[in-house]
């Protein structure tokens, strides 16, 4: 920053500051813009403003009558517009003052609404690419001429009329030796397509060869596909699928037309094939009045809309002033919520008429669904016989499973569900004497959730957490003289397992080859490595701590099967060490069959009891 003079600023007078016009355009390219090639953007974006502000004074003029047009032969970039364009005034005021922008004129700033921009620094972003720029401007009265450069300074003159014979604005660049990336003529048409192809206005490329005809000169050839007419609703969803699909490369499942009249927004959402990743998120192409403004816009819609790609362009929503998000604001939230709402109609028109369709939908796309139906009671109601669950009669629907099971245990995680899931399969919890109780995998995102607000939608149904008290409650009884057969036996056992906080008892259960079922909640597990902390650090700072947060630690089970032989043999070993080393040994197998990861002293264990058995057995022979 420079300093005013003392003698004519005296002290106490306001003083202005002085850009550094290098580090702001430093600043620019390091923490406002993306990348340089916003600069073409920036110029089209204002050469579109000016035609939108010189259409507001002349509405009478042809449709066509007003275009833009680009050139870029390798030495030079130029963009030419019939805007309204710029007095010697405008240029002093607006061009070389920074934050201002010449759409902020008392004459249209009725209409500043219609503008794409607002902020008055896009011409900036040229001196990413260039260190001069070249402005001849003829406003309704006379023609001028504006050179910016790099280091701050600048010329204006005022040129003969024949110089500029009618209004509107062009700008040319010399771009610098390393800008040669963003300037090439193939590279600036490239950007120019993608920039720009949903404009309103017609722009169009020249590359200097001569060729002005070429189809391919056209920028924006084509208007948007959703406001074009098509001779029957299946072209219309086939043209929309075909954009869709030359957008984002893949082929839509089904493509949900967009139209929010108060906002002035229209569009297509593309629903996505594959699964893709919980919480990801896809960014959406979102243009403001046919400028692409982002290709990576999440905010536009809700983040359990992960299952699809947008392509919008809306007149009332409001860019940042790097015009590549979406300011977060009143507008963007109404937006984001009516967008969710043509997303969950769509759902709900699929699961009416279109069963084929859903199916497709749900088998890749059911756990964004599932986050939907945990806060939506409409779409849980709707899709509730259609969404998928693991349970213990395989992977089945909610509502089919609850028609066969009037009691259903919710597991916490995937490996409590793998704990009892063959032995429930095998009808040991599947159904018990009649009650229908079954077992659905609640460790999955969301399932666990949806399991709990069953009895809501099926009000016969009975839902409970899994754990060991419920499911030993559940499993068969021995009866009396057998209970007391094997008391000696489960006493060694328990004695042996007190090590791992674990109970042992004596049930029937199918399959009869499985001998021993463990039941271990992660809950339990981590409540007991706590209080083990907790004792070991009995009288310091984190024993206090420790100790307070301490509750009574659940204990895991160990369920043997009387109606496996192994078993049936074991309780009646009378030999103590060998009746410790069976219940180590059925405890090891059983944790393994867990398939949960195994604590190191566990891992030791079953190495212990197996050679211990093993000596046993060779002692015998012996």
């Amino acid at each position: 920053m420079t300093l005013p003079d003392t003698a004519t600023n005296p002290a106490g007078a306001d003083r202005t500051f002085q850009v550094d016009l290098r580090g702001l355009v430093d600043l620019l390219s390091h923490h406002l813009y993306s990348s340089p090639r916003v600069y073409l953007r920036e110029l089209m974006q204002n050469s579109v403003d000016a035609l939108t502000a010189r259409r507001a004074l002349e509405p009478a003029a042809p449709a066509d009558a007003f275009g833009v047009r680009l050139y870029a032969d390798g030495s030079v970039v130029r963009v030419e517009d019939d805007g309204v364009g710029l007095s010697e005034t405008d240029v002093h005021t607006f061009l070389a003052t920074i934050g201002r922008s010449s759409k902020r004129t008392e004459q249209i700033a009725e209409q500043r609404g219609d503008f794409i921009g607002q902020f008055g620094i896009g011409l900036l972003s040229c001196f990413l690419v260039a260190d001069e720029i070249h402005v001849l401007s003829r406003s309704a009265r006379t023609p001028d001429e504006w050179r910016g450069r790099g280091d701050g300074s600048y010329t204006v003159r005022t040129l003969p009329a024949s110089a500029v014979p009618r209004p509107g604005t062009t700008v040319t660049l010399t771009p610098r030796a390393d800008a040669g990336e963003w300037t090439r003529p193939a590279q600036v048409h490239a950007l120019a397509r993608h920039f720009g192809s949903l404009l309103r206005h017609p722009v169009t490329f020249d590359d200097g060869t001569g060729r002005p005809g070429d189809p391919t000169a056209s920028v924006n050839p084509d208007p948007a596909p959703w406001t074009r007419t098509y001779p029957t609703p299946g072209a219309r969803s086939r043209a929309l699928a075909a954009y869709g699909e030359n957008v984002f490369g893949f082929t839509p499942l089904d493509t949900i037309e967009l139209d929010l009249p108060a906002v002035g927004l229209k569009g297509i959402a593309c629903v996505l094939p594959e699964a893709v990743p919980a919480g990801r998120r896809h960014g959406h192409r979102v243009h403001v009045k046919g400028m692409l403004l982002s290709e990576q816009a999440e905010e536009i819609l809700p983040d359990w809309a992960f299952f699809v790609r947008c392509v919008v362009d809306a007149e009332s929503l409001r860019p940042t002033a790097s015009r590549e998000s979406l300011y977060e604001d009143d507008t963007l939230a109404a937006v984001r919520d009516a967008l969710a709402e043509r997303l969950r109609a769509w759902i709900a028109r699929a699961a009416a008429s279109d069963p084929d369709l859903l199916a497709r939908f749900l088998q890749a796309h059911h756990l964004a669904v599932k986050s939907l139906a945990v806060h939506d009671d409409e779409i849980l109601r709707m899709l509730l016989p259609w969404l998928p669950f693991e349970t213990t009669d395989g992977h089945t629907t909610l509502d089919e499973f609850a028609r066969t099971h009037r009691t259903v245990l919710v597991t916490s995680s995937v490996e409590e569900f793998r704990q009892v899931a063959a032995i429930a399969s095998a009808a040991g919890l599947g159904v018990v004497h009649g009650a229908g109780l079954g077992v659905v995998n609640g460790g999955y995102t969301y399932d666990r959730e949806l399991v709990h607000r069953l009895p809501e939608i099926r009000p016969g149904a009975t839902v409970a957490d899994l754990d060991p008290e419920t499911l030993t409650a559940h499993l068969d009884p021995v009866d009396r003289e057998t209970e007391l057969a094997a008391a000696a036996y489960l006493a060694q056992a328990r004695d042996a397992l007190a090590v791992f906080d674990c109970d042992v008892a004596l049930r029937t259960f199918q399959p009869a080859s499985a001998p021993a079922l463990l039941v271990d909640s992660r809950e339990a597990r981590h409540e007991r490595t706590r209080s083990q902390l907790a004792r070991e650090q009995e009288g310091g700072l984190w024993g206090d701590i420790l100790g307070a947060l301490r509750q009574e630690a659940p204990r895991a089970q160990l369920i043997l099967n009387q109606l496996n032989p192994l078993v049936r043999t074991a309780v009646t070993i009378d030999e103590p060490e060998l009746a410790r080393t069976s219940a180590e040994a059925l405890y090891g197998q059983a944790a393994m069959l867990s398939r949960r990861p195994l604590r190191p002293a566990e891992s030791s264990l079953i190495n212990r009891s197996f050679l211990d058995l093993l000596a046993h057995a060779l002692r015998k022979d012996s």
